[in-house]
């Protein structure tokens, strides 16, 4: 395995755990079964999926067009530093459109354009791409202006907190 590869599937697995355990005491309800989309016609030739033998996950139309994806956001105090909890909609869990994240990351400037950092942008990502596969019930995702900006990578290996763990 190639080493970046390795190292994205380690800081996948140690992501996992750190959600998991931070999750755990206050989520008494299990996950959500994971929702499944039907195969889209293949628009080129009018044929269905089965009779081409090609299928797709990706939706092709936005379930949740025009439905919010976040809820609300909350500023906090923390000991570290200011803490922006961002409560996702039930839409906002399940939606796997593509480009719903930067949708859902308007929605969050909307409600408070201070949250417009680098560093805020990618934990939000870092979230929305790990923490609602491993944790999709987590009330909310928790951003923190005074973490480094790292970087995307950065970010995801560093468990979606960097500069430290989250308290």
């Amino acid at each position: 395995m190639p080493t970046h590869l390795a190292t994205r599937v380690a800081g996948a697995c140690l992501l996992a755990a750190a959600l998991t355990t931070a999750c755990t005491d206050s989520d008494p309800h299990p996950p959500a079964a994971a929702a499944t989309t039907t195969p889209a016609a293949n628009r080129s030739t009018g044929t269905s999926p089965a009779a081409t033998g090609t299928y797709t996950s990706t939706p092709v139309v936005d379930p949740y067009a025009g439905t919010p994806l976040v809820d609300r956001v909350e500023w906090t105090a923390t000991v570290d530093g200011p803490r922006l909890m961002v409560y996702p909609t039930r839409a906002g869990r399940d939606t796997t459109f593509p480009g719903a994240d930067l949708r859902a990351w308007q929605e969050v400037r909307g409600f408070d354009p201070a949250a417009d950092t680098p560093g805020m942008w990618d934990q939000f990502r870092c979230h929305w791409q790990w923490a609602r596969l491993i944790a999709p019930e987590k009330p909310s995702w928790n951003l923190e202006p005074w973490r480094p900006p790292v970087g995307y990578d950065a970010t995801v290996d560093a468990a979606c907190n960097p500069g430290g763990p989250e308290r």
